[in-house]
């Protein structure tokens, strides 16, 4: 039997990030985008299963670009909405204890860290993710970049701390075509608690491998 994955509830009502986030946008990007990738992922899981069984090499091939799309989708999105939290629950409290110390070592301080973050984030061509990320062979952190749905981990290597939805789906409702806006809000609603725990279960896992 084919694992079926579902779509996670949110832990927060639709208009819990307003004013940075509106109720409208959070909707539709859960209900519509999200759900279309765990439908698409679930779907080509189960054309997978079946090519399997038949032993059709073609076919198991061809569905790659399906898993990676919708399968990133769904763990990207997933990782998104834990990120962020509204402000009655924490949402933009400055990081605290070692997550604090790492990123104001490695980058100065945190305003200057996000600086860093939205001047990579801001250029990105089309659709794709900004990530704060760990690289453990290294033991530092990564600013990284993702197209379209690709994961992070499964593409780079890297291990997922903070990702940042630049898909005009994720703002275009309230910041129109001016990203720079919607990268300067979006810090008023970050869930750096969840980073940081994000942080610890990094340190325990299994060397990355993309770094050098």
């Amino acid at each position: 039997m084919v694992k079926e994955f579902t779509l996670p509830n949110l832990p927060y009502d639709y208009n819990a990030l307003e004013p940075v986030i509106s109720a409208e946008i959070m909707e539709l990007h859960h209900k519509k985008h999200h759900n279309a990738y765990v439908n698409g992922l679930n779907a080509a899981l189960q054309k997978y299963a079946e090519a399997e069984a038949k032993g059709d090499l073609t076919a198991i091939v061809s569905l790659q670009p399906a898993l990676r799309f919708n399968g990133g989708g769904h763990i990207n999105h997933s990782i998104f909405w834990t990120n962020l939290a509204p402000k009655k629950a924490g949402g933009g409290e400055a990081p605290k204890g070692e997550l604090n110390e790492r990123l104001s070592s490695q980058f100065g301080s945190l305003d200057k860290f996000i600086e860093k973050f939205n001047s990579i984030a801001g250029p990105i061509q089309g659709s794709g993710w900004c990530w704060l990320s760990y690289c453990k062979s290294n033991d530092i952190f990564v600013i990284a970049t993702t197209a379209n749905q690709d994961p992070l981990e499964a593409t780079q290597g890297f291990i997922p701390l903070l990702g940042i939805d630049v898909w005009e789906h994720a703002y275009y409702l309230q910041y129109k075509n001016v990203r720079p806006d919607y990268l300067k809000a979006i810090w008023q609603v970050v869930n750096w608690s969840n980073v940081a725990e994000r942080l610890e279960k990094a340190k325990s896992k299994s060397t990355c491998c993309g770094c050098k």
